[in-house]
């Protein structure tokens, strides 16, 4: 029967969040109900209080969590009730254009559940990303559980569910960073320390860090950087090319979405470079780049949509690195709190003093 639990709801744009009661229904065919036990306070939930995503209100927000399957719907095979999962906003398809062509990191058609999840006057929730983790449960398509090794804590564990999975992948898997490369990432948050630890994994020699900020840029060397610029004391594609031996940078990495950032990474790649833009920039924003500088340049301009990750091939993967000591997810987590203080996190990160405040929801 559906349950009755607490949950962060944005009700209207702009309005701080509250902590209602969410009704959650059982699992219908192919869905699953999921206990959370951590989520990120990402970004992007902010942006959904904000209007900036759409005008769906009220949301139910949290999208990056880790917590235990509580039940199954009808057809479900990929988990089970007790199985350890990391959720994820691309559960692919199998079926579109893109699966047929074996790139399922690309799906055009992600599932989410079908059923809704209401408050108790029954007014219908949009859940953030097609999750709603910030909520003691949760339903979801069962496909975007993740089942991984329960050694890893829940706190570090879903952050993988969106940020730190985005920097990781801008670097791994878009920018394919490789043994020896060296590597620029402009904006040391959560997500551009995460490409600066996805860089270190992927063997490069050289990482510079960016930003305009020391107190990040103190925290990009716990994730790999081997040099730093502050870039409001001087000019970062001047510094980058002295550091690269004129040269530029074989992956330059854009992870904050601003017109300007992404122009000085354009000019501090090598020719042939690659730059990846992971930063997500407002719709109104425009960029203008001589047409010979990107004909003569060579190398590639991409685009990196959640790190063009595939979940059931990554987060298992990405939780043994951590598990080995190798992967510094603990690094990312700056604080924990409980549900009521979402609002102050989302205060603190408009001020830039946190990586991740993580809600953790106790049992």
């Amino acid at each position: 029967m559906p349950q009755e639990v607490r949950g962060v709801i944005a009700k209207a744009k702009g309005e701080p969040v509250t902590v209602e009661t969410i009704v959650i229904p059982d699992p219908g065919p192919g869905e699953a109900v999921v206990k959370i036990q951590a989520c990120g306070v990402c970004h992007t939930d902010l942006h959904y209080r904000e209007g900036g995503i759409n005008d769906e209100f009220p949301f139910l927000l949290g999208h990056e969590a880790a917590g235990i399957v509580e039940a199954v719907g009808d057809g479900v095979t990929e988990v089970a009730p007790g199985d350890y999962v990391i959720l994820n906003w691309r559960a692919v398809c199998g079926q579109c254009r893109s699966c047929q062509k074996g790139k399922p990191q690309y799906c055009f058609a992600t599932h989410n559940a079908t059923q809704k999840m209401t408050l108790t006057d029954g007014t219908e929730l949009s859940p953030a990303l097609g999750i709603g983790a910030f909520c003691e449960k949760t339903l979801v398509a069962a496909g975007q559980c993740t089942k991984v090794d329960p050694a890893a804590k829940p706190e570090v564990a879903g952050l993988l569910g969106c940020g730190v999975m985005a920097g990781l992948g801008a670097a791994m898997n878009t920018g394919e960073v490789g043994r020896g490369d060296t590597v620029a990432v402009f904006g040391c948050g959560g997500v551009g320390n995460a490409a600066l630890e996805g860089a270190r994994l992927a063997g490069a020699k050289t990482i510079i860090a960016v930003d305009i900020d020391d107190q990040k840029l103190e925290w990009a060397k716990d994730f790999g950087a081997t040099h730093t610029v502050n870039s409001a004391n001087e000019d970062p594609v001047e510094k980058i090319r002295e550091l690269t031996d004129g040269n530029g940078v074989d992956v330059a990495i854009e992870a904050i979405g601003l017109p300007q950032t992404y122009e000085q990474a354009f000019y501090a790649r090598d020719l042939a470079g690659t730059v990846v833009l992971v930063g997500v920039p407002n719709p109104e924003m425009k960029i203008e780049l001589p047409y010979i500088e990107l004909f003569g340049r060579g190398g590639a301009l991409k685009s990196s949509w959640y790190g063009d990750c595939l979940p059931s091939r990554d987060f298992p993967m990405l939780i043994d690195l951590y598990l080995q000591g190798r992967l510094n997810l603990d690094g990312f987590v700056t604080e924990t709190i409980d549900l009521d203080a979402v609002e102050e996190a989302f205060h603190k990160m408009e001020g830039g003093g946190v990586l991740r405040s993580v809600v953790v929801i106790d049992d």
